[in-house]
């Protein structure tokens, strides 16, 4: 294939702008499906992401387009657009040469579509604005293509106007990538030099690498190695990305596809490495990219005790599919046997959840959600802490560090004040704010993660009536005065329930679990405690009230004092009921808790 003729290019944009169904349109426009047939949405493979709308695994595809008599080869990478899986989009930005920046008409650019064009500007990427949903009602072409022109600083003739939905403007997108994105650079006699930028496993074939070659010519056969490990290969199989695998005999520099070589565990293919020939290789690994850093920690706990095995082979497949989990064993008095796992954020916890309950058949209970704090201790150690039950006696803390986000929301100028008190209320601090046309505003803040974990981006869509977009990145540790709270019930800690937060948040966290708790656990023949505590001291508490039995039902007439004979003894079982007595606390309790109000 000649090099001048391949064109390597993304899609991104904001979550439900249009990416997947724009991905169909130009494989039926290519020929690879044909017009109308199949299902919608065909990169998006998983049931997930057709149910939700949304794309969570980065997808790699080669289409062919004629044009001036030329066969052009196109190597199209689908990419998400939530927050939580950015890292997926910095993978397929490294191996392209352009992007299709698809901004929804009704709209508008949203924050984490200027996120991602930030990142693909950084990466010198060639930025054809498209224009979409031209077709719907309601739809402002005009101030959406001013808008892009303005922000890209192109004239507004060089935005295309297309309906992914209809089809319409979708051949000259396509004659405008053989224009406008640069051929790929690279020379075929140089050593071998390719990046990683996704890998999946088979469970016949073990793990498909995908790469991008940047130069030389990889073959099958070859003996190849990684730079990150040194470890050795292979290729067993080597080929192109169709909707199924296309073997062939070799990729060379500007290629993307695919190699098989009797790798057996994903995290071996690590993500931006870089591969060579042993022989004749490169000298120096391509400049990749750091591996996914979990954000967002909770214990995962099997509903049935006896499922732990499965929970654990469980989790070791999906994270053969899934690099980005990270997990390692724990124990709770509560809830028996589970995981400590670390996700990319909310979404992605709630994904696993769902895989975990639809692949395998594996109800589970989560605990609640938690960040990494550094905790410098008085022996002058600092030990980084994500789990309640780890956090030190206060006595022995000197500080407390948490993670600080840098946060940019967008959203229409009459929603400014909800959004300023909102962010308030979670400790934010804003920065500045910047009107990005007549009727939308950027406002930027710094604020904890822990702030942002829980339930923000849906209250930040309920107070903008859905318009308001969020786009958060790591900023740095700040130093917090953060405490851990402890539920006791009827004087009994359960550990499934702790949580660490800031202490001016503590009285109404607190108060808001026992609450909830004294809804969902069923009333029992003693009158139970629910308190909330930092250390000894009792801040929040609330009280089920005992289940009387009528224990004079049976008098019919008679001396009172028989009565109230049978109702001392009744007062007397019941004390000692509470001291030996144990509470049932079903496992809608723990449900509920990770629920509850967190303002």
């Amino acid at each position: 294939m000649k090099r001048k003729l391949i064109r390597n290019f993304c899609i991104i944009a904001h979550i439900d702008h249009g990416k997947s169904t724009l991905a169909d349109r130009l494989l039926e426009e290519t020929h690879v499906i044909n017009r109308g047939a199949g299902v919608a949405q065909v990169l998006d493979d998983m049931d997930l992401e057709r149910e939700k709308g949304i794309t969570i695994k980065s997808h790699a595809i080669r289409l062919e387009y004629e044009h001036d008599n030329k066969t052009y080869v196109y190597n199209l990478i689908d990419t998400p657009g939530h927050v939580d899986f950015s890292y997926e989009v910095s993978r397929s930005l490294a191996s392209c040469e352009g992007a299709l920046l698809l901004v929804d008409a009704s709209q508008g650019i949203e924050a984490q579509t200027m996120s991602n064009l930030y990142l693909a500007l950084d990466n010198n990427l060639e930025i054809i604005p498209v224009i979409n949903k031209i077709d719907i009602p309601g739809a402002d072409v005009e101030g959406a293509v001013h808008e892009v022109s303005e922000t890209l600083g192109v004239h507004e003739s060089e935005v295309f106007c297309i309906s992914a939905k209809m089809g319409t403007g979708i051949d000259s997108l396509l004659q405008g990538i053989a224009k406008y994105i640069p051929a790929p650079d690279g020379d075929r006699e140089n050593p071998p030099q390719a990046l990683i930028f996704d890998s999946y496993y088979d469970v016949y074939r073990g793990v498909v690498v995908l790469i991008r070659m940047y130069e030389g010519t990889l073959k099958k056969g070859d003996a190849v190695k990684l730079f990150s490990t040194g470890k050795q290969y292979e290729v067993e199989e080597i080929g192109h990305l169709g909707l199924q695998l296309i073997p062939g005999t070799s990729l060379s520099a500007g290629e993307v596809g695919y190699i098989i070589s009797g790798i057996k565990d994903v995290s071996e293919a690590r993500v931006g490495d870089t591969i060579t020939t042993i022989k004749d290789g490169c000298k120096k690994a391509l400049e990749g990219f750091q591996e996914p850093k979990p954000m967002v920690y909770s214990g995962i706990f099997p509903l049935n005790g006896e499922d732990y095995q499965d929970l654990l082979e469980s989790l070791a497949k999906l994270k053969l599919n899934d690099s980005s989990i990270v997990y390692e064993k724990e124990s709770s008095m509560a809830l028996g046997f589970g995981f400590r796992c670390g996700f990319l954020g909310m979404l992605h916890l709630e994904i696993v959840k769902e895989r975990l309950l639809r692949e395998y058949n594996l109800p589970i209970i989560t605990t609640t959600p938690s960040v990494t704090f550094n905790v410098s201790l008085t022996d002058g150690t600092v030990k980084s802490i994500n789990n309640p039950v780890e956090f030190p006696d206060p006595a022995r803390i000197t500080e407390v560090d948490e993670p600080f986000m840098s946060v940019e929301i967008m959203v229409p100028e009459k929603f400014v004040g909800n959004i300023m008190k909102l962010a308030m209320d979670r400790r934010g601090i804003q920065k500045d704010m910047q009107y990005i046309d007549e009727k939308r505003v950027a406002i930027h803040y710094e604020m904890p993660l822990l702030e942002i974990i829980f339930d923000f981006y849906d209250r930040l869509k309920s107070v903008s009536k859905g318009y308001a977009s969020l786009d958060y990145s790591f900023l740095d540790y700040r130093k917090a005065n953060i405490v851990k709270v402890d539920i006791l019930i009827n004087g009994e800690r359960v550990d499934a329930m702790s949580f660490m937060c800031h202490e001016d948040k503590a009285y109404n966290w607190g108060k808001s679990v026992a609450d909830t708790l004294r809804d969902e656990i069923p009333r029992h023949l003693f009158k139970i405690a629910l308190q909330a505590c930092i250390g000894a001291k009792i801040i929040a508490r609330s009280t089920i009230s005992a289940m009387r039995k009528n224990v004079t039902a049976k008098c019919y007439g008679g001396d009172i004092t028989r009565k109230k004979k049978l109702l001392e003894k009744q007062k007397e079982g019941k004390k000692r009921m509470k001291e030996i007595g144990s509470v049932n606390v079903p496992q809608e309790a723990f449900l509920a808790v990770l629920k509850t109000n967190r303002d």
